[in-house]
Parts: C-alpha cells; structure tokens; sequence
C-alpha cells in the first residue's frame, strides 16, 4: 500500500507521554519550525500532525506512510481497519465505489475517506442522540 517505505516511531517513554499529552490539551495552536522558519500548516496537515503527536503522547507507536490513490480491495480494508471481505460485500451493495481494472476491483482512497468520514459523523450523531435521552433508569 506505501508508496515508499512506512516509518515506524516507538512510543514516548512515559514522562515525555505525559509532557506531551499536557501540551496539546485544550490547544488548537501547533507551530512547525523548519530550518528556522515558521510555517502554518493547512488544516489537513494540522489534523495529521497532532493525530500524530496525540497518539505519541499516549505511548502509541506510530506508523507513518504514504497512501496510493486507487487501491486494492486489500489495502482499503487495511486503510479502512475493516475485513476484506466487509468491504468487498460494501462494494457488491454499492455502498462503497469501485472500479474495475480487468477482474481486479480498485477503489479510489478518497472513496474510502469519505465513508470512513460519514462513519464518524453517524457515531457523534449516536453519541449525541445518547447524551439527549439521558441516563438509563433500568436496573
């Protein structure tokens, strides 16, 4: 699935997880140097950047690597973290686009992006609907 080799980080040593995690609470302001020179980063790059950083704090390790565009039903479930056969049942029902090269289906890493996106939206939408009925009065 990389375009070229992933990189993969070790989790921080506890203290530095910990200094970490205290930095990014509650702060929308990252600030990347490069050779001394200042540079805001566009919101995606800013996203991936403190994902990146967020897990570190929690002493994840972290893998980092490039994504092609059109992938292989085996890479986008990867990409996804969803089975093979999940997704490829997805692309059967149409739920998710595919395109053929030959017999081999490929689908578009924006395809899968997208409806990872609408997953997360449907999940604060569950969580929010949760949160309005209240608590459970049921033993």
């Amino acid at each position: 699935m990389a375009l070229i080799a992933p990189r993969v980080t070790a989790g921080l040593p506890a203290d530095d997880a910990r200094n970490l995690a205290r930095s990014l609470q509650d702060s929308n302001d990252i600030t990347v140097f490069v050779d001394g020179t200042v540079h805001r980063l566009p919101d995606q790059a800013k996203d991936a950047v403190v994902d990146l950083l967020a897990r570190l704090s929690r002493g994840e390790t972290v893998t980092v690597s490039s994504v092609e565009e059109m992938l292989t039903t085996s890479q986008a479930a990867e990409l996804a973290g969803i089975s093979h056969t999940y997704l490829r049942n997805m692309t059967d029902r149409g739920e998710i686009p595919v395109e053929y090269r030959g017999t081999h289906r490929r689908i578009r890493q924006a395809a899968i992006m997208a409806w990872l996106e609408k997953q997360k939206r449907k999940e604060a939408a569950a969580n929010a609907a949760e949160e309005a009925a209240g608590p459970d009065d049921t033993p």
